[in-house]
């Protein structure tokens, strides 16, 4: 089955142990997982044929990425993974239940948790905008580790962005006075407001662009220090753009439409 994040990241997000804290520690060990997924994919070239709509045949239909990602969901619901309140299925309606033994995961995040899932905005933001942006064209034919590779880049980029939940529950928990008129009054605008903040943003970016280019310098023992940080698996700005354009304003939103719904 798999771990809680909560768990792996060696944080107590229990109800008690929850802190705006431990969860920025979560979310920038999870800055770490991001950037490593998108250096293997950058090993692949584009190799279209993954993501072409396939005639109709034995099995499936459609694109080799969505065969691949419905059928990994499916294994992976099957072992519990969906379990987990930081797990959020890009196919959700028809997963089979549970093989696992049960796990009581802590119960910190309202119900309403349960219901936001962005996945669908994610799908379109990572295949259409991001991708051919950190991709060369091409194709060497391997079209599984291509669609594994891409698995990894949503499911890491998932989990950060509706992890946005336990974000706004430990905010509203650290100050409930603040956010309870905008609830109450469902204003988007004013919880936006209350949950933006620039100066921590521009850190967010300079660090996970210092992250990439330490992350994915190509080292060699032939060349100086200098020479080999020229050269980068992934261009760390765009790392920086992906964070700034497209995780922490669907982070963002997660959180409006958590608290929208945190006093019912």
């Amino acid at each position: 089955m798999a771990t809680s994040t909560m768990e792996n990241n060696g944080s107590d997000l229990g109800d008690k142990g929850m802190t705006l804290d431990t969860v920025r520690d979560s979310l920038i060990r999870q800055e770490d997982t991001i950037i490593f997924s998108l250096i293997e994919r950058a090993k692949f070239p584009m190799n279209s044929p993954t993501y072409q709509e396939s005639k109709p045949c034995v099995g499936f239909c459609g694109s080799l990425i969505r065969f691949f990602v419905n059928e990994a969901e499916s294994l992976q619901a099957k072992a519990g993974r969906y379990q987990n309140p930081e797990e959020h299925a890009f196919f959700p309606d028809h997963l089979p239940p549970s093989l696992a033994p049960t796990h009581s995961f802590p119960q910190v995040l309202h119900p309403a948790a349960a219901s936001t899932n962005v996945n669908n905005k994610i799908w379109d933001i990572y295949f259409k905008q991001l991708l051919p942006l950190f991709t060369v064209p091409g194709d060497d034919g391997n079209y599984a580790s291509t669609a594994s590779s891409d698995l990894n880049c949503l499911q890491a980029i998932s989990r950060r962005i509706h992890y946005g939940n336990f974000v706004a529950e430990v905010k509203f928990r650290d100050a409930p006075h603040e956010y309870e008129p905008a609830i109450r009054s469902q204003d988007r605008d004013a919880l936006m407001k209350l949950l933006t903040f620039e100066a921590v943003e521009e850190v967010v970016k300079k660090r996970v662009e210092k992250k990439a280019m330490i992350f994915g310098q190509e080292v060699s023992l032939n060349t100086t220090s200098t020479e080999s940080k020229e050269k980068y698996k992934i261009d760390p700005a765009l790392v920086s753009r992906l964070y700034d354009e497209w995780i922490m304003p669907l982070t963002k939103f997660v959180q409006v439409e958590y608290l929208l719904r945190r006093l019912d």
